[in-house]
């Protein structure tokens, strides 16, 4: 006897049949009943008819067109399986170090030519299952799985669309490199080499509706040289060669993004000399790394100090206060005597009652 659960009724749901015949070899569960009476499926009983075959899961030949069967065999390969675990895996770390609030966030990756495998809308990326990922074609539509797909895919899309390197995409709200998106900054560059070499200058990208085609296409014009974009008002999107390596992009980019505004705390501040850029770039340009900055002379590189940048191109109103190295060193001393001078001047008074 084949026993029909709910998670074999959701398969069959997906088909589009309006009708499931069974006979004796069938038992339905009061789950399986109630999917497929939410679905509008009738469920006929035919003592005559033949043993009717599994419900056909999304993906499978009775629920994709034309190239179903290499569809069918692509999603339940042990490939694809290892993917899930990966992304899996990587909407944890995502959840654990708080770059998504709620459902926020979606992570996708390559499975083949126009095929790729991506993240549930509506779930919360630390807790996600590999049966919750969904497989979709370039233009967005699901050929596989039961939990709908994000509603942002085609911002990944983008993505893979103008950047044939790039194997995965990351989405998530980062608070510290959300600071910047929500204040229309573009974090200055030339302050931690790691950035530098692992990911390069982060791009800014105005606001656009999320997931939206205008959203797309402003994506898809930074993507080829930048492995990570701020977008306004909304979060970060990384791309990268592997699952994992498109989520060390977000944590890199977040740390950075946090130690900027720390940094401002601090009076002085000084930048990766030209001569350090220049080593940077060619050790990053040696492992096939994208950077938009290849072409600049030593001197190009170093044209801006990067402290000054942030607040010269968006005023003092920026969540960080741009310092200008040497007016903060002829500063910061007087500022410090007379803070001294007050707080000496407090004790003796105090001391005198």
């Amino acid at each position: 006897m084949k026993l029909i659960a709910q998670k074999e009724a959701q398969d069959f749901v997906q088909t589009g049949a309006k009708e499931f015949r069974y006979n004796r070899e069938f038992r339905l569960t009061p789950g399986a009943k109630d999917v497929f009476t939410e679905a509008g499926v009738k469920l006929v009983f035919d003592e005559g008819a033949p043993a009717p075959a599994a419900p056909a899961a999304a993906g499978s030949p009775a629920a994709v067109a034309a190239g179903s069967t290499d569809d069918d065999k692509l999603w339940r390969s042990p490939e694809t399986a290892n993917l899930k675990a990966q992304i899996c895996e990587m909407g944890r770390r995502m959840w654990i170090r708080e770059y998504c609030d709620g459902n926020g966030g979606n992570i996708s990756c390559r499975l083949g030519p126009d095929r790729f495998l991506c993240t549930p809308t509506g779930v919360s990326k630390g807790f996600m299952t590999p049966d919750m990922l969904c497989m979709v074609d370039g233009n967005g539509k699901q050929l596989a799985g039961t939990w709908k797909r994000t509603s942002e895919f085609m911002s990944h899309a983008a993505i893979y669309k103008s950047t044939p390197d790039a194997f995965s995409v990351a989405h998530a709200h980062p608070c510290y490199a959300g600071a910047f998106a929500v204040k229309g900054i573009q974090p200055p560059p030339r302050l931690i080499p790691e950035l530098e070499v692992f990911v390069g200058t982060i791009a800014y990208a105005p606001y656009m509706h999320p997931g939206s085609p205008e959203m797309a296409d402003e994506i898809f014009k930074r993507a080829p040289q930048h492995q990570s974009i701020i977008m306004g008002n909304h979060g970060v999107i990384t791309w990268g060669k592997s699952v994992e390596d498109a989520y060390f992009k977000m944590e890199i980019t977040d740390s950075y993004c946090r130690t900027i505004i720390h940094a401002q705390s601090l009076p002085g501040g000084v930048a990766i000399p030209a001569e350090g850029m220049s080593e940077l770039l060619k050790l990053k340009q040696g492992i096939g790394l994208p950077d938009d900055r290849y072409d600049l002379k030593p001197a190009q590189l170093a044209e801006v100090d990067p402290w000054a940048e942030v607040c010269g191109q968006h005023g003092c109103s920026s969540p960080v206060n741009a310092w200008n190295p040497q007016s903060a060193t002829e500063t910061a001393p007087a500022e410090l005597e007379a803070l001294v001078k007050k707080l000496t001047e407090e004790i003796l008074k105090n001391l005198s009652k």
